[in-house]
């Protein structure tokens, strides 16, 4: 299936702790349907020392569910995505709400 949302793409959270905050994609998980947004759903990690870093405690990303995220369209406001095929025989992704071409 095509990927809805990619790597450095603008999402609003639907759903959870961070619900409505907004970010963009550092990376996306395809196996497990997550994704990592920037800023967004931190968590802290105590870690022992190693040879590569110091003890202790770090805040990190940690992945959100695919379905908690959507794309946000050219005005902030969340939206579904769809898929069109251009005249030239590119698939772009398409906003649903405005109809807007989102790549390409």
């Amino acid at each position: 299936m095509a990927a809805k949302i990619r790597k450095g793409d603008k999402v609003v959270v639907l759903a959870g702790k961070d619900k409505g905050k907004t970010g963009s994609v550092l990376s996306v998980i395809p196996t497990e349907t997550r994704a990592l947004v920037q800023g967004l759903n931190l968590v802290r990690r105590h870690t022992k020392q190693s040879a590569a870093q110091d003890a202790g405690i770090y805040t990190k990303e940690a992945p959100i569910h695919l379905s908690n995220l959507a794309l946000t369209d050219a005005s902030g406001k969340p939206t579904r995505v769809g898929f069109k095929i251009q005249d030239d025989g590119k698939k772009v992704r398409v906003a649903k709400s405005t109809g807007d071409v989102i790549d390409g």
